[in-house]
């Protein structure tokens, strides 16, 4: 037999194998059938081999052969029309050669129902069952058979049989079938689910990268820019002064290639997983770093080391460095008071807070930089307030819970002001 369609949407090819198969079979049967139908085997009379008859049955089942090869295409006509077929006979009472037209129906039930689902062949199917069984019944009457009971009783189950077990072989690779379908269908949005995971998490991945390039960036360029603009100053009254900021211009420059190489390190496999976090420790050196810049900050630290994971530490460097580099960008020359309190009711309090600027402000930045300290607060559990100060200054807070992060605050920050925006 020639394959069966794997869905309905597909082309449903022609059966030309199973057509030459089914007439084949029932050509030789029809053949033998003279011999087999001799004295004292009970069949009764039958077609003699070349006879009008005989040749009139042949055609019959070539007929129905050749209908076979349409089942795949339009099995709702091809059935019961492959049973109609033999209705042909009944004027002419073939008697048991009759019984050879069931080949080719069976042929055509299994082929529909193997290629398309039981139900909307429902029709077709009982409707090849009682011509099946109206030629069966006509006919056992023609070979007087006992009484109309006994010929009805005969012909019901033959065209049950005929029609239920290609029926039943039909509807078990018809299962098969949709079974290997279901399966393929769920391997495939198996896949589809795992390329979304896939790419929400590099989509994740960029974010947090394009973050600390931006932090990276911000805080080493905003000092060298502070660097660069004492030079264009001192370079003809303080040649000395002027040749120790140059020195202080190219440490800030090889510190941000530094910092940048050791952030794409991250993407290689042989990166060193063993470098530690910027901690809440590193914030005077941070500061150190800034005044010799030429900025103007105070420090407060607390008496005693703060104990806190390296995540939330984390946080808070990056939210004093980021703080910083905007002061510097956006409050040229205005003095800055970084401030860690001392660690209370499981909190830690760290505040940066810049004086009214002393030169142009170059107006509102992108804001990606309020919006990574908000989501770094996010990932900790933290609480993140910003906004301008009663005297024209700015101020970033950030609350940091010291215990177990257990879930993140409603909203990404605070802002107190709405309208100030800050890069």
């Amino acid at each position: 037999m020639s394959p069966l369609p794997q869905s309905p949407g597909r082309f449903r090819p022609l059966h030309p194998w199973a057509a030459l198969s089914s007439g084949a079979v029932a050509i030789c049967m029809l053949l033998v059938l003279p011999a087999a139908a001799g004295p004292g085997s009970g069949l009764g009379p039958v077609p003699a081999l070349g006879d009008a008859a005989w040749w009139t049955v042949a055609v019959v089942l070539l007929a129905q052969a050749a209908a076979v090869t349409w089942t795949g295409r339009a099995p709702e006509v091809v059935v019961p029309g492959v049973a109609g077929m033999a209705l042909v006979l009944v004027p002419m009472s073939p008697g048991p050669a009759f019984t050879l037209t069931a080949v080719a129906v069976m042929v055509a039930v299994f082929l529909a129902v193997a290629a398309r689902a039981v139900r909307p062949l429902r029709g077709p199917l009982l409707v090849a069952g009682v011509l099946l069984a109206t030629g069966q019944f006509v006919t056992a009457g023609a070979r007087g058979a006992t009484g109309t009971v006994a010929a009805l009783i005969g012909a019901v189950p033959q065209a049950l049989l005929v029609i239920g077990l290609p029926l039943l072989a039909g509807s078990v690779v018809s299962a098969r079938r949709d079974a290997h379908e279901a399966r393929r269908l769920e391997l495939e949005a198996l896949r589809r689910e795992q390329e979304a995971l896939l790419q929400a998490t590099i989509s994740r991945q960029r974010t947090a990268m394009s973050r600390e390039l931006h932090d990276i960036a911000a805080h080493h360029l905003s000092g060298i820019a502070m660097m660069a603009a004492a030079v264009a100053r001192q370079i003809d009254t303080d040649p000395a002064t002027a040749k120790h900021s140059v020195g202080q211009i190219r440490q800030q420059s090889r510190a941000v290639l530094t910092d940048l190489r050791r952030l794409v390190g991250l993407l290689r496999e042989d990166t060193d997983a063993d470098r530690p976090v910027e901690t809440l420790d590193a914030v005077s050196a941070l500061v150190r770093a800034r005044r010799a810049a030429g900025a103007e900050i105070s420090l407060v630290l607390p008496a005693h080391q703060v104990e806190a994971g390296p995540l939330t530490q984390l946080v808070a460097y990056r939210m004093v460095q980021e703080s910083l580099a905007n002061a510097a960008v956006h409050a040229p020359g205005a003095p800055c008071a970084v401030e860690v309190g001392e660690p209370g009711g499981g909190w830690l309090a760290i505040s940066v807070r810049n004086g009214v600027p002393r030169g142009p402000d170059p107006g509102p930045g992108s804001g990606f930089g309020l919006v990574g300290m908000a989501e770094r607060a996010q990932l900790v559990g933290a609480e993140l307030d910003y906004g301008p100060t009663s005297e024209g200054g700015w101020e970033v807070r950030l609350r940091l819970p010291l215990g177990e992060t257990v879930g993140a605050v409603d909203g990404p920050a605070k802002p107190r002001d709405a309208g100030a925006r800050r890069a």
